[in-house]
């Protein structure tokens, strides 16, 4: 099952991209860098500017996005060959309907256009749904980074992942 799009989200979408992003930081803090506390005090217009510097791709279905995923490019002349796969969250009931894969796939497309030869993604070690997601399309564990991340007191490691274009 389908029944969502998947479309490059402009500065336009702010409101409805703030509401998703600080939905999944609520929901999983121990997943992501940033905070809700830190992003929920941000401006429509930061998260405007923040989905025109980084290519942001959402799944949409009736005017409601179901998940979203963002392609970072490194700047640097050695780093800008790669991307990073960045704020990869699929809402509850958005899951098991493909969301998550044509995110994954539209990421990939779009790095794939910008002439980059490689994606790099960090995934809490645990969570097996996005391990299995990252499975299925090429990316492969390079390395494990531990203590990544620190939420409540607890340590949590990154799996590092890497997919050749």
């Amino acid at each position: 099952m389908t029944g969502f799009v998947i479309r490059r989200l402009g500065p336009e979408d702010a409101a409805a991209y703030r509401e998703i992003r600080l939905e999944g930081l609520e929901r999983h803090p121990e997943a992501f860098g940033s905070t809700y506390e830190t992003e929920a005090g941000l401006s429509l217009e930061d998260f405007g500017r923040r989905v025109a510097e980084v290519a942001t791709f959402a799944a949409e279905r009736d005017g409601r996005l179901l998940g979203l995923a963002g392609l970072a490019r490194e700047t640097t002349p050695k780093r800008r060959h790669r991307g990073t796969l960045i704020r990869m969250y699929v809402r509850p009931e958005g899951r098991g309907t493909g969301a998550a894969d044509a995110l994954v796939e539209a990421v990939l497309d779009h790095a794939r256009a910008e002439g980059l030869d490689s994606v790099i993604l960090a995934v809490t070690v645990g969570n097996q749904a996005a391990g299995r997601l990252y499975d299925r399309h090429g990316f492969t564990v390079y390395g494990v980074e531990p203590g990544a991340l620190k939420f409540g007191g607890q340590a949590y490691d990154d799996e590092l992942r890497i997919r050749f274009l």
